[in-house]
């Protein structure tokens, strides 16, 4: 379990597929230190398990499903990505309850820029869209955000402080940007609760119901 508040900003060391798997290797120094194999951590969004870590390297290994599901099997060596430790027990949660599994993807529409806040507009598909409360929580690349703005089923806006891009990935965030979004996990319960009761059947001639 994480909360969408970055620790650290790693660095893409290599990225290279071996028999399906890819190996995906990060020097993240702050990370790295006592970290135990085994343990997860959230890169850009995406829980993941350390399978080797050394001199300041992490490594990990994603499978098909995490490829078709995020953005990171794009990923290039020198590339920065969002890193966040999993939470113990001792722990505030300062962003959100976030869990690391990956609902889809979104791009990033368009970016605007003013005194004080960046505001981006993304695009996402409507299954995922229609979950999205205004002022409710996302996560977008592992960074626990505000919805400020749902126009449609398929669009959302979040807007950005500056310690926000100080401290992010998403301080490169330019249109076009494939971005990693994890929705609230109550609003998923919900939904999930809401599409699986029954529907009353609209009454029909001679219906005594």
């Amino acid at each position: 379990m994480f909360t969408g508040i970055v620790q650290e900003l790693g660095t893409i060391e290599s990225l290279r597929r071996a028999r399906g798997v890819d190996q995906l290797t990060i020097h993240a120094p702050k990370t790295a230190a006592g970290i135990a194999l085994g343990e997860s951590v959230a890169v850009n969004g995406a829980c993941l398990s350390v399978t080797a870590a050394s001199r300041g390297q992490l490594a990990f290994e994603m499978i098909p499903q995490t490829r078709r599901l995020t953005s990171l099997g794009a990923l290039a060596a020198g590339d920065r990505v969002n890193l966040e430790r999993s939470l113990s027990l001792a722990d505030r949660l300062n962003g959100h309850v976030v869990l690391g599994h990956i609902d889809g993807t979104g791009t990033v529409a368009r970016r605007a820029d003013k005194a004080g806040e960046t505001r981006l507009d993304v695009r996402v598909d409507r299954k995922l869209g229609r979950l999205l409360v205004p002022k409710g929580p996302v996560t977008m690349d592992g960074v626990s955000l505000t919805v400020g703005e749902r126009p449609s089923d398929t669009s959302f806006s979040v807007f950005l402080i500056p310690e926000t891009l100080r401290r992010t990935t998403l301080s490169s965030c330019r249109a076009g940007r494939r971005v990693n979004i994890e929705i609230d996990y109550i609003a998923k319960l919900i939904a999930q609760f809401v599409d699986g009761v029954p529907r009353p059947r609209t009454p029909g001639r001679g219906s005594a119901w």
